[in-house]
């Protein structure tokens, strides 16, 4: 019997400090991966400029753009529409005195169906989002696309097993991560690539569901009060199958259009089969409510 199909895409590039042209260049990478058959097509996070969070600079604040009518949300609701394709659209959103690291979510018509905002806020050398974020207030999300139900997170809610349970928990039946990470500037020798990629991997498998990551490439320079602080992103891209399979993957350097098809019927049956979810024991974990494991 034939299942429901879905193509979904990860893009990978380098970001310039001109939002004119990185915008221009996701619009190109959606276009090539609409030509490779994607339904869902999903772009790294804070894509139309430099990672600016390596330092903490008040005229970096002014990037903030409401949600309400932003310019490249706009732009991508028309190649939306255009297409076919459903856009998760990363962006630095201002509202009214609070700032959120979001992503609006873009229907295949066009329709923009709501936002997610960050959950979880690092803060650590070249990773400074504190200054800049508010934590999340949306809670985890699921957004029911043409295609298929989803989940959205972003990047450093990507190493916490909870939110992926979340959102599958809510039926999502794709998880995606828009992500921007690379080397460690107070550390030279610290390479996270393999224990990020390993992460999400168990997210996929934990909850039987395909999960695409999304992350830049490139050389990154941004003046501090303490000097240079520089980053290079370390791509590697990648679709994870429902055991948390690579399905394909992009290296460290080079731009990329990945693409890959699930039937979400057999997932889904798979995802049934396999107990993870009957045989859940919610009544046994408020422990999780807790910061300390002791006060539940």
């Amino acid at each position: 019997m034939e299942g429901r199909k879905v193509v979904v895409s990860a893009l990978q590039f380098a970001c310039s400090d001109d939002v004119a042209a990185n915008v221009a260049t996701a619009e190109r990478l959606v276009r090539a991966a609409y030509e490779k058959g994607a339904n869902i097509i999903l772009i790294q996070e804070l894509f139309e400029g430099y990672y600016f969070c390596q330092a903490q600079r008040e005229d970096f604040i002014q990037r903030a753009k409401p949600h309400k009518d932003h310019p490249t949300i706009l732009r991508m609701q028309k190649l939306a529409k255009e297409l076919g394709v459903v856009i998760p659209v990363s962006f630095f959103e201002e509202a009214n005195n609070a700032h959120y690291n979001s992503v609006a979510i873009i229907d295949a018509d066009g329709t923009d169906l709501g936002l997610y905002r960050k959950s979880h806020i690092p803060d650590g050398p070249g990773y400074q989002e504190k200054f800049y974020f508010n934590p999340g207030d949306t809670g985890f999300k699921v957004f029911e696309t043409k295609f298929a139900k989803i989940g959205v997170a972003i990047c450093w809610d990507q190493w916490f097993p909870e939110a992926a349970r979340a959102m599958v928990l809510q039926g999502a039946e794709i998880l995606f991560y828009p992500t921007a990470i690379g080397s460690e500037p107070q550390d030279e020798g610290l390479d996270s690539r393999d224990h990020w990629r390993r992460v999400m991997q168990g997210h996929a498998g934990a909850n039987v569901v395909p999960l695409v990551a999304s992350n830049r490439i490139g050389k990154e320079i941004i003046m501090t009060e303490h000097g240079k602080s520089e980053i290079t992103f370390y791509g590697n891209s990648f679709i994870a199958g429902p055991t948390g399979e690579i399905v394909t993957a992009a290296d460290d350097k080079e731009e990329a259009v990945l693409v890959a098809q699930f039937d979400l019927d057999k997932i889904k049956s798979k995802r049934h089969s396999w107990g993870v979810f009957r045989d859940r024991r919610p009544e046994l974990y408020k422990v999780l409510l807790s910061l300390d494991g002791n006060n539940y």
